[in-house]
């Protein structure tokens, strides 16, 4: 197997609490570099923590919010204009993809991203079809967030590590399903104890923590209220900027 490191890009909710940017985390193996969701403050993020945008060869989107996909636009301008970029770049997401990041470009730069010097593929992931991108498997599941559109939880494996992410969600069992095995749960945490349909809060996932058998659980997409409890969390909670390196 070889080494998977995981950079945590954005690790708070759509308000930037404590100046936390938006979701995004990069995952990278020998042979593939994903890059999961893509907030307004991704790109700001890959340069203040030394990243290089342009080993990203897939994107994948959990949904079609802004502070999870918003940040698409400045990406590409970034690969225009400043990189040139010649190879191609694999889009996926729920099912609309293609049409609401089209739309998206659009609204932000629309003479600019009318044509690009590099091939874009999109992929409508769905629910329960599993999805091989180069060298990654995506196992897509839908979970309870958005309204309008499906949301996605997304459990990946890449070069012989599990990894789950659960995108935006309210608690479901299915999240302890897929995280069975995985060597890494990457998972919102938005309030401390408010229950909501649409997110998970820290007390429903200490209760059920035992259900939970990842090899490691982080806890992200932090909002206000979990953060001002942060000194009663016994669960691990991400950082911009962390990294953890999955390896034998």
């Amino acid at each position: 197997m070889g080494m998977v490191r995981i950079t945590f890009l954005g690790t708070g909710d759509a308000f930037s609490p404590s100046g936390l940017n938006q979701a995004a985390y990069l995952l990278q193996g020998p042979d593939a570099s994903i890059l999961l969701d893509c907030g307004g403050t991704t790109l700001t993020s890959m340069k203040k923590h030394l990243v290089d945008p342009a080993i990203v060869d897939t994107v994948a989107l959990s949904h079609f919010h802004g502070d999870h996909f918003g940040g698409l636009p400045s990406l590409l301008l970034q690969y225009k204009y400043l990189e040139e970029r010649k190879r191609p770049l694999v889009i996926a997401g729920p099912q609309g993809v293609q049409e609401r990041c089209t739309q998206l470009c659009s609204a932000f730069y629309p003479d600019a991203l009318q044509t690009l010097p590099f091939p874009i593929s999109f992929i409508e992931l769905k629910p329960e079809l599993q999805f091989n991108i180069g060298a990654a498997q995506f196992f897509p599941f839908a979970v309870p967030h958005a309204q309008s559109s499906v949301s996605l939880g997304l459990e990946i494996h890449l070069d012989g590590r599990k990894i789950l992410y659960s995108g935006d969600s309210g608690w479901t069992d299915d999240l302890a399903l897929h995280a069975q095995g995985a060597d890494l749960f990457i998972c919102e945490c938005t309030f401390f104890s408010t229950q909501l349909e649409t997110h998970i809060c820290y007390q429903d996932l200490a209760k059920a923590k035992e259900s939970i058998a990842a090899k490691r659980m982080v806890l992200t997409h932090l909002g206000e209220e979990v953060l001002a409890h942060r000194s009663e969390l016994e669960l691990e909670i991400a950082e911009d900027g962390m990294q953890i390196v999955l390896c034998q």
